[in-house]
């Protein structure tokens, strides 16, 4: 008996390949700090851990590599790449010139309900903060991102910055670590979401470039040191 037209051919869109989940769990290792700059990223020793087959783990290589989280070393072969002061000052002037415009446009488009969203996201933020789960600070500080982006109606800036989000990360796992970050965090996030309830858009703006200014001059030190 012959199908149904138009049933049971259709593809699944929602469901994700093992390739992309393999991807997405990579680009959270590198960005968490399980695999750190300079590591060797071995073949053998990712399709065990990984539990996937070595073509799979070259497809996600060879995507890392172009995506500019692995390099490959002659005669070492694929490690996690270095991210020299130099992109890392440019990610964060990337991110002033979106947040900052990000913000002062929620902080003119948004309705009461949004800035009360992005609000308990900024609390949930700092409770992890708090509790010190830093990996729960990175998560929810990227929701608190694509929230603002999306209020805002800037959607394709944020899938500029959701590109260099693994890369965005490594650097906040090294910033919001740094001595009393926590308190510091919470003042500035804090000027962030009041000016968007006050509806204050230059304020907004001025608030989200001093806080990506002052994590730049963090990782800049951090840098340094390392």
């Amino acid at each position: 008996m012959a199908p149904s037209p138009g049933s049971s051919l259709k593809v699944d869109r929602s469901a994700k390949t093992l390739r992309e989940l393999t991807l997405e769990k990579m680009r959270e290792a590198i960005g968490d700090g399980h695999f750190k700059p300079g590591d060797r990223l071995v073949e053998r020793a990712l399709c065990e851990q990984l539990d996937v087959s070595r073509s799979v783990v070259r497809e996600v290589l060879r995507h890392l590599e172009a995506e500019g989280l692995v390099e490959s070393i002659p005669q070492q072969g694929p490690v996690v790449a270095t991210l020299s002061a130099d992109e890392a000052a440019q990610i964060y002037e990337i991110r002033a010139l979106l947040e900052g415009h990000a913000a002062f446009q929620c902080a003119q488009k948004a309705n009461a309900a949004a800035i009360a969203r992005l609000s308990n996201l900024n609390d949930a933020t700092q409770a992890a903060f708090r509790k010190g789960d830093l990996h729960a600070v990175m998560a929810r500080t990227t929701a608190f991102y694509e929230a603002l982006f999306t209020e805002a109606g800037m959607s394709m800036a944020w899938e500029v910055v959701q590109s260099l989000n693994v890369r965005i990360n490594r650097l906040r796992a090294m910033t919001i670590s740094s001595s009393g970050r926590q308190e510091e965090a919470a003042a500035e996030m804090a000027r962030i979401v009041n000016a968007l309830r006050e509806g204050d858009a230059q304020e907004a703006r001025r608030a989200s470039e001093d806080h990506v200014r002052r994590v730049a001059q963090i990782a800049a030190e951090r840098m340094v040191q390392r």
